[in-house]
């Protein structure tokens, strides 16, 4: 098996041109304008990771497979998930699904094919499974605005932009990237700092904060700052003063070790 050769992101040449033919479905796959519309209409906002081996007609190798890697990467259907075929089957699984496609050549890698592995005018196998998707269309939207633009929206709205971006981070954790795993985190705290017009909303605003602040808490003790790690566990006191989770924090920080923690994320 050959793994650096995905059906996303760097193929060379001519996969890569039939690849951008992808995102004009409407004139090349045949399918009905309107459902498949609204289908690719998700794909920027829709991010998975996914295990895959994909094999050509009748081989029993695949020619390329990530089934190797422990927690395989978040992916981007349309970014770095490009390969027509795999763009529509992964929109019609759930999460724990596992699939089994076969892309002719108009929905893989064309004509031409992809020399070479793939060679011109191949059909070709794909095992799936999916392992976890997240919609991030409303915080992409909300990180593309301006300051002043964010603060004109709905509360509820920046909630859930704060709950994908904490979800982020979790998936990050989980793959033990820490670094990256804190900056979603921060980007989560850092727009839920607005002032509340009701008790009711300040209580909602509180529980978001409470969330992100153990997690930050946790991930510094994994990037090894403790004092970083007890300044968020005591910013999560101050909310819930009696949050068991948030005292484990505090109490880590003066005797841990990073490779011993427990994974009490607050997921």
């Amino acid at each position: 098996a050959v793994q650096g050769a995905e059906p996303w992101g760097g193929l060379p040449g001519p996969c890569r041109g039939e690849r951008l033919c992808a995102r004009r479905p409407s004139a090349r796959l045949g399918l009905a304008a309107g459902p498949l519309a609204f289908l690719f209409s998700l794909l920027c906002v829709l991010g998975c990771a996914v295990k895959y081996s994909g094999y050509l007609e009748h081989a029993d190798e695949p020619f390329c497979t990530n089934c190797t890697t422990k927690l395989p990467r978040l992916m981007k259907l349309g970014e770095d998930i490009t390969l027509r075929g795999l763009e529509i089957g992964l929109l019609t699984m759930k999460k724990g699904e596992v699939a089994r496609f076969v892309f002719t050549p108009v929905y893989a890698y064309g004509q031409q094919g992809c020399p070479p592995l793939i060679p011109p005018n191949a059909t070709v196998l794909f095992e799936v499974e999916m392992l976890d998707f997240l919609d991030s269309a409303d915080s992409d939207a909300f990180f593309a605005l301006t300051a002043e633009q964010q603060d004109t929206f709905p509360l509820q709205k920046v909630l859930k932009v704060a709950d994908t971006e904490r979800e982020f981070g979790n998936y990050l954790y989980r793959k033990q990237c820490f670094e990256g795993a804190k900056e979603r985190y921060k980007r989560a705290y850092s727009i839920l700092g607005r002032s509340p017009s009701s008790v009711s909303e300040q209580c909602q605003i509180d529980a978001s904060k409470l969330l992100v602040l153990l997690n930050l808490s946790v991930t510094y003790l994994k990037l090894e700052h403790p004092d970083r790690a007890l300044m968020y566990g005591e910013k999560a006191l101050e909310i819930d003063h009696r949050n068991a989770k948030a005292l484990f924090r505090c109490g880590q920080q003066s005797d841990f070790s990073a490779s011993d923690l427990s994974e009490n994320l607050a997921l």
